[in-house]
């Protein structure tokens, strides 16, 4: 049996890269479409394409008559995207797999666990209703035409160069000086994050799979920690203490309006997901990583260079108005 050839659009970021290695190690045929300016390397053994995949005439050169088994799209983010894709891949790929997102479920969430039925609805975050209106393009295409369209919708997918705080490693600079820092609503709200190494356990088996074909998956972990677990966690993984100061997510809202969006559009809700769906078609995915390991990732790899401990004094100085204004006690 001929290995399965796969084509990554992208390949090289946080999710698609784990993606990437686990695919290489099961014995896929994988070419990588990029224009060669990220920092992490093409992965040994991938085929790298050189091509812009915002210049339709710049991927069919780079392609030339090559056919894949499955094609990912690690960077469409909205319609134009998409129908680029179709355009380019129908007649070349027997499936074409879509990265939605977790934020396109209906925000604040009815019911909890989500499931991949949930209404897809956020009015509060523009990049969220551009990962829906994706995949309505994708739905069309299916229905209409038999496009092989499997989406997929990642939660909070993180790997070790990422702090899921807003300010990064401002915030863990600020816990190690001893100050005050911001965590959303009172802190019980329940959030999943899932290592990106056990998001590709669950991916890497969707490439190829007849059963996916117009349909969609989420990928997540099913260990879901409340914000002030996850700061605590990261405090402790620093070697200091979390002295964390609570404040309502419609003023952190009004103080910054990028901080906001990403908080009352996803971060502000309880997200806790059932991977049902995804079991039925790869049975063995279990993630593995609790947060705690995944946070001690993270500050090892920002302790090893200096020069990735960067702190944003602007954010610094957002997050001292807000702790004074409620700072209890």
């Amino acid at each position: 049996m001929s290995a399965l050839k796969v084509l990554f659009i992208g390949g090289t970021g946080t999710i698609s890269s784990a993606c990437s290695a686990l695919a290489l190690e099961r014995g896929i045929d994988l070419h990588l479409l990029s224009r060669g300016t990220s920092d992490r390397p093409v992965p040994h053994g991938a085929t790298a394409l050189h091509g812009d995949i915002r210049d339709p005439a710049s991927v069919r050169a780079a392609l030339g008559d090559l056919e894949f088994d499955a094609v990912v799209d690690w960077v469409a983010f909205t319609p134009e995207h998409v129908r680029t894709d179709i355009d380019l891949f129908t007649g070349r790929t027997a499936q074409y797999v879509f990265i939605s997102s977790a934020s396109a479920y209906q925000t604040p969430p009815a019911r909890v666990p989500v499931v991949e039925s949930t209404p897809l609805r956020n009015p509060f975050w523009q990049y969220s209703r551009d990962k829906i209106a994706c995949e309505e393009v994708l739905t069309a295409a299916y229905r209409q035409d038999g496009f092989p369209a499997t989406v997929v919708r990642p939660s909070h997918t993180y790997d070790r160069t990422l702090i899921p705080l807003d300010g990064g490693w401002t915030v863990i600079d600020r816990m190690r000086r001893g100050k005050e820092v911001v965590v959303h609503g009172d802190g019980t709200s329940l959030w999943t994050l899932t290592h990106h190494s056990d998001f590709a356990r669950g991916f890497v088996p969707l490439l190829g799979h007849p059963r996916t074909l117009g349909e969609a998956f989420h990928i997540t972990s099913d260990d879901a920690l409340t914000w002030d677990q996850i700061t605590r966690a990261l405090a402790s993984a620093a070697g200091c203490e979390a002295r964390i100061v609570h404040v309502p997510s419609d003023v952190i809202a009004a103080a910054d309006p990028g901080w906001g969006a990403g908080l009352l559009g996803d971060k502000a809700h309880s997200m806790v997901f059932d991977n049902t769906k995804l079991r039925s078609v790869v049975p063995d995915f279990v993630a593995t990583v609790p947060f705690e390991q995944g946070a001690r990732e993270i500050v090892a790899w920002y302790d090893a260079e200096p020069t990735r401990r960067r702190v944003d004094p602007a954010h610094d100085a957002l997050l001292d108005s807000l702790v004074e204004r409620f700072r209890v006690g």
